[in-house]
């Protein structure tokens, strides 16, 4: 018998896992993982930002949680040797009408917290981003670059050591939530668990269904970002990071410019749906769970209301030209020819049965279980909070 199973061996599971057993070192804890290594997935994909706190609600979990896990992400890599650089973004206005909503982040930044926010005219812009273009901007001083994978197998690292258990190559197929246990069986073996933690990530909703007997109102949408690399001849057009203004009702699209923790320059990504909740090429398609989204009332309302903005990302996924016209919106000077084929992502992005894409991280409890069912983006950055914030979920429990 195990005191607690985490499913999903992702940063916030691994995060979660390794706040337990620091804080309460004679929990039993088990974290299974379907793939045969942690942080294969979102983790994995992840362009490597240390993102500051200042686009979110002040008072949301996503705020609170970013903020506090910011600190705490540095404080472990700076514990651990991992490099890091807090080089900064900024943030840019292309158009005039972009002004406002620059100066609600701005406002935003304040509201959270973040000192050295600096208002930016072109000239100053020029001086931190010799190449880019705009009418205003804004500088971040405290986002910066890490790699997430090194960051996660430290955690899993330190976890092990505390006498936590890591199950590779293992896929939950049932959960049975009893009066006292819950039984978790995959197709390796069968646990006796008191609770169970749900950390699944692109499958969160579909374990979260099966902790308990009422239907789930939210699903997993899986959104691919798709990315280019600027040839090596041509990254001096790009210092750091630089950011569009982002659209309120997509606060998750705009294509950016990131320079990567390891070296390199990445530019993108779009967002369109994915046929499959891993799929990372335009060539995966699972049928099932492609029509599993498209009859889900609230993706059905979500595309009604928006299916220019999809298309556009959707055009921009199979045209390199259009694709570079977005990227020449913050720096003229990139050229299609400048771009090389890049990595992707996918976003586990919630929606529920209204059409409402969560924008803030949720977390579902019942009895026996806790459900993280929306982590998206700055999941990583936060990664440490989040654990801390279930963890202390989980031992209210025990």
């Amino acid at each position: 018998m195990t005191d607690v199973v985490i499913i999903g061996g992702g940063i916030v599971g691994l995060a979660t896992a390794l706040q337990l057993k620091q804080q309460r070192p004679g929990l039993k804890v088990v974290l299974i993982e379907k793939e045969s290594a942690v942080a294969r997935h979102q983790t994995g994909h992840n362009s490597g930002v240390i993102h500051s706190g200042l686009y979110y609600k002040p008072g949301s979990l996503k705020a609170i949680n970013c903020i506090r896990g910011y600190q705490m992400l540095i404080d472990f890599c700076n514990a651990e040797n991992i490099p890091y650089d807090l080089c900064g973004k900024i943030v840019v206005a292309t158009k005039q009408e972009e002004l406002p909503q620059l100066e609600t982040l701005y406002e935003r930044g304040q509201l959270n917290g973040l000192g050295g926010l600096k208002k930016l005219t072109l000239p100053e812009m020029r001086e931190i981003e010799p190449h880019v273009k705009g009418v205003a901007g804004m500088f971040v001083p405290q986002t910066g670059i890490v790699d997430y994978k090194q960051v996660s197998d430290k955690y899993a690292e330190k976890f092990r050591a505390l006498g936590g258990e890591i199950r590779l190559n293992e896929r939950v197929e049932q959960i049975t939530p009893g009066t006292s246990l819950s039984i978790v069986v995959t197709n390796r073996d069968r646990y006796e668990t008191k609770l169970v933690v749900n950390c699944a990530g692109l499958y969160s909703d579909k374990i979260a269904q099966l902790t308990q007997r009422d239907p789930v109102n939210v699903r997993i949408v899986p959104f691919r970002g798709e990315y280019f690399k600027i040839r090596a001849e041509k990254q001096y057009l790009v210092k750091n990071l630089i950011y569009p203004v982002p659209d309120p009702n997509f606060p998750f699209l705009g294509v950016h410019f990131t320079r990567m923790v390891h070296g390199g320059v990445e530019a993108g990504p779009n967002a369109v749906l994915a046929f499959q909740r891993e799929g990372y090429t335009k060539s995966d398609i699972n049928l099932k769970e492609l029509f599993e989204t498209l009859a889900w009332p609230g993706f059905q309302k979500v595309a009604a209301k928006y299916w220019q903005t999809g298309l556009g990302e959707m055009y921009r996924s199979f045209s390199k030209s259009a694709f570079t016209k977005a990227l020449q919106e913050l720096i003229p000077e990139v050229q299609e020819s400048d771009l090389e084929e890049g990595g992707a992502g996918v976003r586990a992005q919630a929606c529920d049965r209204t059409g409402g894409l969560l924008d803030d991280f949720a977390i579902l409890e019942t009895d026996k279980a806790i459900n993280v069912v929306n982590a998206p983006s700055p999941a990583a950055t936060s990664s440490l909070a989040i654990g801390q914030t279930v963890s202390q979920k989980v031992l209210a429990r025990f």
